[in-house]
């Protein structure tokens, strides 16, 4: 096997991302609620080794956001039933910076991370819908680059917190009635710009350190917040170039930060089409796009401007000049769509149809797929691929028949190689601030858990 492996994720997605998905013959109606599919699809991806799953959530909807947005189970709640039938694969869920407490978030992956023994992911987003405000208490959503500057800072409490017990703090010694060393408790007094928190955290850590950090955002605040925070980014790219261009940047940005590249993985989202041939593939493709409802297209196209009424402009006219609309929303899907708009000079309805139907480059039989995913890896463009499951017979096929391609080539693993999320990924424990400090002091006195984190991580803790 080579020394470089190939990451996998699995999306699961109920009813799935479309407006239609909840038709597919093979889809239970109400999959979204369902956690007899989700631990079925998770069980099934354990069984092709992909290293997590990833549950993606935001907290708004309108009457017209698609099926699976309107009725889903939140995302820590269903993992932590979820851990209970897996042993190895990872289990990542989207929880938004911007309405929730430091302390929460840190409690309750941590509670994920201790339960699933240390294959837990947290995949930082800032929220970019704006009609969000309304749902807690305020009366604007957060200006972009505020977003991020609390984003930033409440990764960076959470993390604190995530260190509040070094790991030998709990003695446990029935004998002489001591359950706690008390000097490995450590509160945190922090005091910043959108937090105060005082801490410590009443949970001690996983076998893993840390739940692994993952991030998804295209703008340049994303870019940047990733390049210096994140152990893993989620992309989107329609083409190979955009993708390679992707990665070179965020890995520059992350060397600049002080970082080895290899301490980021990024992972582009991708639809797969596969069948017994090419021609196959691409027909069944161009099926499934043909099926695209306008109306509902149009209602898609609205979301990144946080569901605009696309239905007020002639259809068959040029794409609307929308000024800054979508900056403080899902700025990099938003810009994405004016840009493309522009560059191809689509018509409203061109624009609903083109980015509602499916544009993934991975369309073909099971050795087509699998070469332009090796393409992807070996020349710089995805160090993984997150893979959209709605339908059980996309995951099924792409495991009994793509993975075993990758595994022949060496690309991908036949059995786990260790037992938490970061491990399998191939990144650092990060060892306790705390007893990194403890033993700058005092030198032989070495933190007892866990390889050496990067010496980036350990710089910046002292």
């Amino acid at each position: 096997m080579s020394k470089r492996q190939l990451r996998l994720g699995a999306i699961l997605q109920g009813v799935g991302m479309t407006q239609d998905g909840w038709k597919q013959p093979n889809v239970p109606s109400n999959a979204s609620i369902d956690i007899d599919w989700y631990r079925e699809g998770a069980r099934a991806a354990e069984a092709a080794k992909f290293d997590f799953i990833f549950i993606v959530d935001s907290p708004y909807i309108t009457p017209d956001s698609a099926p699976h947005f309107l009725n889903r189970l939140e995302p820590l709640t269903l993992l932590s039933a979820v851990a209970g039938v897996t042993s190895r694969i990872g289990l990542v869920a989207t929880l938004t910076t911007s309405y929730n407490e430091p302390f929460n978030v840190a409690r309750a992956f941590a509670s994920l991370d201790l339960i699933s023994d240390g294959r837990a992911g947290w995949n930082v987003v800032t929220t970019g819908l704006e009609g969000a405000a309304g749902n807690y208490g305020r009366e604007q959503h957060f200006a972009h680059d505020v977003r991020y500057r609390r984003a930033k800072e409440h990764l960076a409490v959470v993390r604190a917190l995530w260190d509040s017990y070094e790991d030998d703090a709990f003695t446990r010694d029935k004998s002489n009635a001591n359950f706690l060393d008390k000097s490995k408790q450590h509160a945190l007094n922090h005091r910043g710009e959108f937090f105060s928190v005082a801490g410590p955290l009443n949970i001690s850590r996983s076998k893993q350190g840390h739940p692994v950090i993952f991030q998804a955002g295209g703008s340049e605040d994303g870019r940047e917040l990733a390049a210096t925070s994140a152990d893993a980014i989620f992309t989107g790219h329609e083409t190979f170039e955009e993708a390679q261009e992707f990665y070179r940047d965020i890995k520059t940005r992350a060397v600049a930060a002080g970082r080895r590249p290899e301490e980021i993985l990024i992972f582009p989202g991708i639809g797969v089409t596969i069948a017994a041939s090419d021609e196959e593939a691409r027909a069944i493709q161009a099926e499934r796009n043909s099926r695209v409802d306008l109306k509902k297209a149009l209602a898609q196209l609205g979301r990144p401007f946080n569901y605009h009424d696309f239905t007020q402009y002639p259809l068959d006219e040029q794409f609307p000049d929308l000024g800054d609309l979508g900056a403080n929303g899902y700025r990099s899907a938003a810009e994405r769509v004016k840009r493309v708009a522009r560059d191809e000079k689509l018509t409203v309805r061109q624009a609903a149809l083109r980015f509602a139907t499916r544009q993934s480059p991975f369309v073909g039989s099971p050795t087509t797929v699998a070469n332009e995913l090796e393409r992807w890896f070996a020349e710089g463009a995805a160090d993984g691929f997150n893979i959209g499951v709605g339908e059980p017979t996309e995951l099924e096929k792409f495991s009994a028949e793509v993975v075993p391609v990758l595994q022949a080539r060496g690309l991908f693993r036949r059995e786990y190689e260790h037992e938490t999320l970061r491990e399998n990924l191939g990144l650092a424990i990060p060892t306790n601030r705390y007893s990194v400090a403890r033993a700058a002091e005092n030198p032989a006195e070495r933190p007892t858990q866990g390889p050496p984190r990067s010496v980036s991580e350990a710089r910046s803790a002292l």
